[in-house]
């Protein structure tokens, strides 16, 4: 009996692993220099009390990034797309504005993580190694546009492989406790301050362009696959049909298999700063360049030396990825697409400026996230809004159970940041 198209005998693994790679993009995000920032406080100041966090944290954002991708492979449409149909004009500006704030903030940690990690690499200035990242980010756009979407995601997922050997390197000489990582899984805390950290740990695990930027991955993976079914004499109607199975099955090795290596690498780093520098007395741990000069003491130079290349590695990419994700918001949002070049000064510039000004790195970063806080739920409640509408998926639509646990992590989610805004405004 012949294998029906779309069936799971027909999902070869050979065929899936071929239509892998928007959830690495996506991951990017997980793993950008705040992400850093956070996971190395965090073993630094309280060992391995808070893994359970980013345990918790991956689980989130593996749901969250599948339902983004799930609408996109399902409608043919981005989220930005999706919204842009259905916003009156006046509320659609309004949305693509902070969407574009947002995507301002997101790329100012990017392009200040790829600086810092040019002064430790090669003691390049600040505002130069700001430029540089810029320059290097608008090269990887530029083969994107040259080259295809497929081409971007392999040069991406290859620096997202490197950094996560440059920042999980160190385990290697330091390796942790395993009891106390087993102890670390215990959901528990130490103080106000803990909890502070475990908020933002937990607050800030969505970023809100990741959840814009895969929905048109994944519409574009859907473009990709109808094609090559009907290159195989498939009718426009069942090429869509039997492709979106096929999609919908890669979609979540896909998003499990990269938010496993993003997850992995986060919890790397918190080991290692656990292992390594907690209960060490090494000042300054709280910054990157801390943290950087205080696992080249304890590790030896080398360690601390693959760290900055992962460091490095995280900037590039993820400011590529943040700049590649503000095009398709405008696109979707405004129907308007701008020259590469313009796209990528109009969030480089700030970014730029504002590491002239000589502020603190590590506040500028602080600050990002704060911005990043405001935008959140405009991307996490319509995606779950949308996602359990069957006028729009069809038979595809949330089950009642993902229903219920996409509504609590958005919840969560949303609280958390609506409270680390009231802590760092009010000080308390």
């Amino acid at each position: 009996m012949p294998r029906r198209e779309g069936s799971p005998a027909s999902g070869r693994p050979a065929r899936i692993l071929a239509l892998l790679g928007p959830a690495f993009v996506a991951a990017i995000a997980y793993v950008d220099p705040g992400n850093v920032a956070a996971n190395l406080t965090a073993g630094a100041r309280y060992g391995y009390l808070l893994v359970w966090v980013l345990v918790a944290a991956n689980v989130m954002a593996v749901l969250v990034q599948y339902l983004s991708a799930k609408l996109g492979v399902v409608t043919g449409r981005s989220l930005p797309e999706v919204l842009g149909e259905r916003l009156p004009r006046p509320a659609r500006l309004a949305y693509w504005g902070q969407a574009e704030v947002v995507a301002a903030a997101t790329d100012l940690a990017e392009v200040i993580g790829g600086a810092i990690a040019l002064y430790l690499l090669f003691g390049v200035p600040l505002v130069v190694g700001g430029i540089i990242t810029g320059v290097v980010s608008l090269v990887l756009l530029a083969l994107q546009a040259r080259h295809g979407q497929r081409v971007f995601e392999q040069v991406v997922t290859g620096m997202l492989a490197v950094l996560a050997i440059g920042f999980c390197a160190g385990l290697l000489f330091s390796p942790p406790d395993a009891g106390s990582v087993l102890g670390g899984l215990v959901p528990r805390l130490e103080g106000a301050d803990s909890l502070l950290l475990a908020a933002s740990m937990l607050g800030a695990t969505v970023m809100p362009h990741a959840i814009y930027l895969h929905s048109s991955l994944a519409r574009d993976r859907v473009a990709y696959d109808v094609a090559q079914r009907r290159r195989q004499g498939l009718p426009p109607e069942l090429a869509r049909g039997a492709s979106t199975r096929r999609l919908l099955t890669a979609t979540r090795w896909d998003v499990v298999l990269a938010l496993v290596l993003a997850g992995g690498v986060n919890i790397g780093m918190l080991l290692l700063a656990a292992s390594a520098l907690h209960g060490a007395g090494v000042a300054g741990t709280d910054t990157i360049e801390g943290a950087h000069a205080a696992i080249t003491a304890a590790l030896g130079p080398a360690v601390g030396l693959l760290f900055g290349i992962g460091l490095l590695c995280s900037g590039l990419a993820s400011t590529s990825v943040g700049a590649y994700a503000g095009a398709e918001i405008m696109a979707g949002l405004l129907r308007v697409r701008v020259p590469l070049l313009g796209r990528r000064l109009v969030t480089l510039v700030p970014a730029v400026l504002l590491l002239a000004t000589g502020l603190s790195p590590t506040w500028m970063l602080v600050v990002s996230q704060v911005v990043l806080s405001f935008g959140i739920p405009f991307a996490m409640i319509p995606l779950v809004v949308l996602t359990r509408r069957r006028d729009l998926l069809g038979e595809h639509r949330n089950a009642l159970g993902t229903q219920v646990f996409a509504g609590l992590v958005a919840g969560v989610v949303v609280v958390l940041n609506v409270a680390l805004l009231v802590l760092t405004f009010t000080g308390s």
